[in-house]
């Protein structure tokens, strides 16, 4: 396959990954807002330091509000990040590889495309309530999927696919689960309380974890949670299971059975490994973010070495 489809499939999916978790964090946020008491501040900042862009936003706004937020993360053109950027970089993607891609898919894409570009127009983030615009822009991600699922073809490019896919969301569980953890973590006195019962379960919820969970582990308990997103081998958005689908899909792309055979490979390998035998309270003692700093820091070599096996240098469309 040439490098260039390789990486125009890998960055549409990434895109797309992102989207929805955008699309789903606002929602959740939106919602958070409304169910904590009133002497409780909104918790906007976390959101915007969970995608990485506080310093972005910083330079941008004064001030961290609701609007504001909403605005920088849903619909602004000037923050690589947002969602209408994500769909149009995603699109962009898939213009590029247009006979690799099914007509489906196209007219899928191409209506997220018109949808996030009328919201813009429209400046649906100054209405009292834009959950309505996020649900559809959940749903279409995931209808999305839905037709990659059942048209593409499971060559090369549909695992490249999904490798985009799977690292996307190994990298947004972990930073959704850190900024629990390192900001939102109510003082001691607080632990256990109502306020922190809501919050851990819209952590849950911000990563379509909430039914799931409770059906596993039932109570709300900060090491069920953090070893279910972590360490579950079973659920689509925990970190090994994310992980896992990545190296198989690289093996398939490389035709390897054994050890590695390309930087990818045994990059993935040692990460993947390194969760498959930790242990959820040897990660809490030592300093749970900490440990997901580190993650995160090998999760980013991952997608250099991905990169380095097998896209060209060139760059011809937009990439973050």
């Amino acid at each position: 396959m040439l490098s260039r489809v390789a990486d125009a499939m890998y960055w549409m999916n990434r895109y797309m990954e992102r989207a929805e978790n955008y699309a789903r964090f606002m929602d959740v946020s939106f919602n958070l807002s409304l169910e904590l008491p009133p002497h409780v501040s909104e918790q906007w900042q976390p959101l915007v330091v969970t995608t990485g862009d506080w310093e972005l936003y910083s330079e941008k706004h004064e001030s961290i509000n609701k609007e504001n937020v909403i605005y920088f993360l849903g619909f602004d053109p000037k923050n690589p990040n947002s969602i209408y950027n994500c769909i149009v970089n995603a699109r962009e993607n898939a213009r590029a590889i247009r006979p690799e891609i099914t007509k489906e898919l196209w007219a899928q894409i191409n209506y997220l495309y018109y949808f996030v570009k009328n919201g813009l127009e429209k400046k649906i983030w100054v209405k009292k309530d834009p959950r309505i615009y996020f649900d559809e822009i959940k749903k279409g991600c995931q209808l999305f999927w839905g037709i990659v699922d059942a048209t593409i073809s499971r060559t090369e490019g549909w695992h490249f696919g999904r490798i985009g896919k799977m690292l996307e969301r190994a990298d947004k569980t972990s930073r959704i689960l850190d900024v629990k953890y390192h900001i939102l973590l109510p003082t001691a006195q607080d632990i256990g309380g109502s306020i922190d019962i809501i919050q851990w379960a819209a952590l849950l919820k911000s990563v379509s974890a909430y039914d799931m969970y409770r059906k596993l582990y039932g109570k709300l308990t900060s090491v069920g949670i953090a070893k279910f997103l972590i360490l579950d081998n079973e659920f689509p958005r925990s970190m090994l299971l994310c992980l896992e689908h990545t190296a198989i899909s690289l093996r398939m792309i490389s035709g390897n059975t054994n050890g590695y055979s390309n930087q990818a490979e045994k990059e993935v390998g040692m990460l993947t490994s390194q969760l498959v035998f930790a242990d959820i309270n040897d990660i809490i003692s030592s300093g749970m973010h900490e440990y997901l700093d580190k993650f995160q820091i090998d999760l980013l070599k991952v997608a250099e070495a991905i990169s380095d096996s097998f896209f060209s240098v060139e760059k011809n469309i937009a990439k973050a």
